[in-house]
């Protein structure tokens, strides 16, 4: 606030300051965000921190969109980060931008367009008071709905205030002002364009082509100021509505976004949103080898022949994946009176529910139902992340304890440390831990998780078997070959 006070509050003071009228007068919206853009690119700054995989692709796209003057959309699926990115295009704008003190659409002092605007300059001249704007007053976002109206958008004549003003129905004073008029010399964004009705998409053409507005027609022209940014999901062309050809065709750049390439762009992601640096009585760590399942499940998800690629699946599974098994680590500690909250391949199937919800099925994936498939899923990425570990190392030691009649339940109620014991009765097993980075001294919890991936993942690679309490046995193929009859009907398989 002390910042503004220093800023010139009259015009005669505007005058006078480095906000010249020539500067201001001559240079648009789209021509700030150009400027900015290109002082930005010579410096070498970060554009967009905190968008991650966009660099090569997605940002020089929207970069040449701002430095065309391009009104654009951003194409893309659910979860890739469209608004996240149309809403740091602020960075882009002058950090303070002046206008005329009480007008409703931000008119610019040097460049009135309101009746209102017009009146104070020359009424009150140099000694019309100045206000001024920062940043993000200057973005305006609006989520595309089917009940939105020309009134909502554009403006309406308002009977009430020309009622109380004493002004003619048909003056401009009596105008209630939409968004758009009131987004006036700023960034107007709208999400999920083809939601819109069409006739009010239409009402966008004269906006967008010759960069004025007309109200119910009434002879108010008002040439706006405006950078006009749009995001939408393909998918929505068909199934709630479409952008109209029209208007497509005024939009200036259509920049097509994507999910992450690799796995550790996903990994990045998914660490920067979720909410895992939580307070809470236990320290959390989370190992390296669980953050690479949470993500591969999204990955295998998206390819998945059961799960509907038109709808693709979010960046937010994985996110919410993460935050939900550190949930379940922690409360696990709590109850066991650990003092280490880490999460085991366990964690993953408690979490299902943060899965399921965000996976629109095919209909064979509709036929199976979506917990089955979310476990399909959690199986596929361990095995496929085992691989990466453990890929030539020989497993037959701990498989052979198996078949010679040895199981194990995976008792979450049970402490680390005991589970260390249980689990280090299994010949070679602890030995295996190290291929994922453990020394000998590493906490029971971190030890106990590792030992618990290795074997989930000889259980996705069907060397062993799993019943539905999470009792680990040998594999049923193995019994039913002759492999120690003793030892038939132990342990029911069941796939997860």
């Amino acid at each position: 606030m002390a910042i503004m006070k220093d800023l010139p509050q009259t015009l005669g003071q505007l005058r006078k300051s480095t906000f010249s009228e020539d500067r201001l007068k001559s240079r648009t919206v789209k021509d700030e965000l150009r400027e900015n853009l290109i002082c930005k690119l010579d410096r070498g700054e970060t554009l967009f921190p905190g968008v991650v995989g966009y660099d090569d692709t997605v940002v020089p796209q929207v970069v040449n969109a701002i430095l065309s003057r391009h009104n654009f959309i951003l194409l893309g699926l659910r979860g890739q980060a469209k608004t996240r990115l149309i809403r740091m295009l602020v960075t882009l704008l002058d950090e303070y931008a002046p206008y005329i003190a009480g007008s409703e659409i931000r008119d610019d002092p040097y460049h009135p367009i309101s009746r209102f605007g017009r009146d104070q300059i020359e009424k009150l001249g140099d000694q019309a008071p100045i206000a001024w704007l920062s940043r993000d007053q200057r973005y305006v976002e609006k989520l595309a709905t089917p009940d939105v109206t020309i009134a909502d958008m554009i403006g309406d004549i308002d009977p009430i205030k020309a009622a109380r003003t004493g002004e003619n129905i048909s003056s401009e004073m009596t105008v209630h002002y939409g968004l758009l008029p009131r987004a006036n010399r700023g960034i107007f964004a709208i999400n999920e364009l083809p939601d819109l009705a069409g006739k009010i998409q239409v009402g966008l053409f004269n906006i967008m082509q010759e960069g004025d507005v007309q109200i119910k027609g009434y002879p108010v022209r008002l040439p706006l100021d405006l950078m006009l940014v749009f995001t939408a999901n393909p998918e929505d062309y068909t199934a709630r509505g479409k952008i109209i050809t029209p208007l497509k065709d005024r939009i200036g750049s259509e920049i097509r976004t994507h999910y992450p390439a690799t796995v550790d762009e996903g990994m990045e992601i998914t660490a920067q949103e979720a909410w895992i640096d939580r307070k809470s009585a236990k320290e959390v760590r989370i190992p390296k080898y669980i953050r690479e399942v949470i993500e591969q499940i999204a990955f295998l998800a998206r390819e998945d022949k059961k799960v509907d690629k038109r709808s693709g699946v979010s960046q937010r599974l994985p996110i919410s994946v993460l935050e939900n098994v550190t949930s379940n680590a922690e409360r696990r500690a709590l109850r066991a009176r650990d003092d280490m909250a880490v999460p085991r391949v366990l964690d993953l199937y408690a979490a299902l529910p943060s899965m399921t919800g965000k996976i629109e099925l095919e209909y064979e994936g509709e036929l199976k139902g979506g917990e089955a498939v979310a476990r399909e899923l959690v199986r596929a990425a361990v095995g496929k992340v085992f691989t990466q570990y453990f890929d030539g190392v020989n497993m037959n030691q701990v498989v052979q304890w198996f078949d010679l009649g040895g199981s194990l339940r995976m008792d979450e109620s049970v402490r680390a440390g005991d589970m260390v014991r249980q689990l280090g009765s299994i010949q070679g097993l602890m030995e295996k831990t190290g291929a994922l980075g453990l020394s000998v001294n590493e906490p029971d919890a971190i030890r106990a998780s590792a030992a618990e991936f290795i074997l989930e993942g000889l259980y996705a690679h069907r060397r062993i078997s799993r019943d539905e309490e999470r009792g680990f046995a040998a594999e049923e193929r193995k019994r039913e070959s002759g492999e120690g009859e003793e030892r038939r009907g132990k342990g029911k398989r069941q796939f997860m």
